[in-house]
């Protein structure tokens, strides 16, 4: 497997949840600078299930979204009327 930095895996799967096996991160530790993408998909439960086996191989491993997250859902119904 090839080591990918995060901008060629974000362009080479996009809007997709990647497993990246041994990534690299920056100094924060907050971020992935690159790693070798193992599996993906857009459901990221089909990358957990599928990933599970696979990872064995690495030392550490990693779960990213490529695409933009999307906002945050409003609390409806019963939520709202505990609120007020």
């Amino acid at each position: 497997m090839e080591i990918l930095s995060i901008a060629e895996i974000k362009t080479k799967y996009p809007d997709e949840w990647v497993l990246v096996g041994n990534p690299e991160m920056d100094a924060s530790e907050l971020h992935v600078l690159s790693g070798q993408p193992v599996i993906h998909s857009s459901d990221k439960k089909e990358v957990c299930y599928l990933g599970a086996e696979l990872v064995k191989q690495f030392s550490t491993y990693m779960i990213v979204f490529t695409g933009t997250p999307r906002p945050a859902r409003r609390l409806t119904g019963i939520f709202n009327r505990i609120i007020k």
